[in-house]
C-alpha cells in the first residue's frame, strides 16, 4: 500500500454478535463494500481490534471479514460486556459538557454534531466555540438546525487552545469533554468516557480511540502508517510513575491520547489553568496544548486513563501535500509543548536534557511501518517532522509574544503571562 497506485482502502465496521453485517464508520445504515478493507471489530460495541480482508465481490468480502474476526477474537470478545452496560444504555448520568472547537467549516460541523446528538446521552450540554470566524454561518446554523440542544459561543483570537478555555468556562457539566470538529463520535462516545471517569483509580482525564474514517487515497494511507491517532485497543492507566518503555517519558505525553478525543474532570483542568492559549493550532506554535495539559494532570499527581471504548472516526486530509506540513506541524507542536512545560515548571528541564539526545533520534529514525523504511516520502516527512522539532521552542516563544500582545490590547491595564484562560 506504500505505492502510488495502492488501491483505495475501505473501512468499515463488524460486530461479532451481527454476522454478516457491515456498517460504514460510525453510521448504522449497511455496507457493501469490496476490495482491500480494514474493518473495526466489536463485540457488543466495545471494540477489540482490526482485520483486512480483500475480496472482489460484497459477499465474499463480508465472509472473509467474520471470518478473519472470528479467528482472531473469538477468545477475547467477553471482555466487553460489562463496560458497555455501564451508562451505555442512556441511563440518567453527569451532566457532561462536550465542547466542540470550529472554525469556518460548518458542513464538517453539522456530521460531527449530528453523530454527538445521536447517541442519545440525556444529560448532554453541547458547547460549539466558533474561532475567529469569517461569517456568521455556524452562528446562523446552530439554532434553525438544533434549536437549544447546542449552545453556540465566540472566540474572536484565533488559536485552538483559546477556543477550548473559552468552552471551558462555559461548562455547565462536572465532566468537560473536547471533540474536533471534523470527526464522526461513536454513539457511546460519551457513556464510554463516564464509563472512564467511574473505574478506579478515579482518572482526572479520560482519552479514547482514534480510528481513520477513510483510507481513500495515498496520502491518507500514508498518514495512518507514519503518525495515525490510534493508541491500540488495550486500556491503560497513566501516572508520573507508570513505566512506557519510552526514552522520553513522562514528557512523550502524546501516548496517553490526543486532543481530538479527550475529557477532563472541569474542576481539575479548571483549577490547572486550562489550556496554555500560546500553544495550539492557529498559533505559531502549531500544537501541543493537549500534550501540557495530559502533562499537568499527571504532574498534579492525577491519573490519565486511556480507554478505547471511548470512540471516534477522523478523516485525514485527502491530498499528498497536505502532508509535509502537517508532519512539520507534528514535531513543532511537541517542541513548543516541551517549551512550554519547562516555562511552567522550569525544575522539569533537569529531567528534560538527558532525554532529549534519545528522543531526537527516534523522532529522525521513526517509521510507523518497517516496510516503508525506504519510502522517500516517509524519510521526507521525518525531516520536516525533525526541522518542526527544532522549530517548536521558538515557535513557542514567538506565539507567546504574540498572545502577551493580544491581551494588552484587549485587556489594557491587565498583567498578560499567555497562559491560562
Amino acid at each position: 500500500m506504500n505505492t502510488p497506485t495502492a488501491p483505495p482502502v475501505r473501512v468499515a465496521e463488524l460486530d461479532l454478535a451481527r454476522p454478516g453485517e457491515l456498517h460504514r464508520p460510525g453510521h448504522r445504515t449497511p455496507y457493501h463494500p469490496t476490495g482491500p478493507t480494514l474493518a473495526l471489530v466489536r463485540s457488543a460495541g466495545h471494540p477489540l481490534g482490526t482485520v483486512t480482508a480483500d475480496a472482489d465481490r460484497p459477499d465474499r468480502l463480508h465472509a472473509a471479514l467474520h471470518a478473519a474476526a472470528r479467528q482472531r477474537f473469538e477468545t477475547e470478545g467477553p471482555a466487553a460486556g460489562g463496560e458497555e452496560k455501564e451508562g451505555g444504555d442512556g441511563a440518567a448520568g453527569p451532566v457532561v459538557s462536550v465542547v466542540v472547537c470550529t472554525h469556518n467549516r460548518p458542513d464538517l460541523l453539522v456530521r460531527c454534531l449530528d453523530s454527538l446528538l445521536r447517541g442519545g446521552y440525556p444529560s448532554l450540554d453541547v458547547i460549539v466555540v466558533d474561532n475567529a470566524p469569517a461569517d456568521d454561518a455556524v452562528r446562523q446554523l446552530l439554532p434553525e438546525r438544533y434549536g437549544d440542544r447546542v449552545r453556540y459561543v465566540r472566540e474572536p483570537v484565533a488559536g485552538l487552545a483559546r477556543a477550548r478555555n473559552r468552552g471551558l468556562a462555559a461548562a455547565r457539566g462536572g465532566i468537560c469533554a473536547f471533540a474536533d470538529d471534523d470527526l464522526i463520535l461513536d454513539e457511546r462516545w460519551v457513556p464510554a468516557l463516564v464509563a472512564g471517569f467511574r473505574e478506579a483509580p478515579g482518572p482526572a482525564c479520560v482519552t479514547g480511540l482514534v480510528m481513520p474514517a477513510e483510507l481513500d487515497t495515498r496520502a491518507q494511507l500514508l498518514l495512518e502508517r507514519y503518525s495515525g491517532y490510534g493508541k491500540g485497543f488495550a486500556p491503560r492507566d497513566y501516572t508520573l510513575r507508570t513505566r512506557t518503555g519510552d526514552p522520553l517519558y513522562p514528557f512523550a505525553t502524546g501516548r496517553l491520547g490526543t486532543g481530538a478525543n479527550m475529557a477532563f474532570r472541569t474542576d481539575v483542568l479548571r483549577a490547572l489553568g486550562g489550556f496554555d492559549p500560546a500553544t495550539g493550532t492557529g498559533t505559531p506554535a502549531y500544537g501541543g496544548e493537549d500534550l501540557l495539559a495530559f502533562l499537568q494532570v499527571l504532574a498534579a499527581g492525577h491519573t490519565v486513563s486511556y480507554r478505547p471504548d471511548a470512540l471516534v472516526w477522523h478523516p485525514h486530509r485527502r491530498a499528498l501535500d497536505t502532508l509535509p506540513p502537517q508532519a512539520f506541524g507534528l514535531g513543532a507542536g511537541f517542541g513548543a509543548y516541551l517549551a512550554a512545560a519547562v516555562r511552567r515548571r522550569p525544575r522539569l528541564l533537569a529531567g528534560l536534557l538527558p532525554l532529549l539526545p534519545r528522543g531526537l533520534w527516534r523522532t529522525a529514525h521513526r517509521s510507523a511501518a518497517p516496510a516503508g523504511a525506504d519510502d522517500p516520502l516517509l524519510r521526507a516527512l521525518r525531516r520536516r517532522e525533525l526541522l518542526g522539532l527544532l522549530y517548536g521552542p521558538l515557535g513557542y516563544l514567538r506565539s507567546l509574544h504574540a498572545q502577551r500582545r493580544t491581551d494588552r490590547r484587549r485587556h489594557p491595564g491587565r498583567p498578560a503571562d499567555g497562559a491560562g484562560r
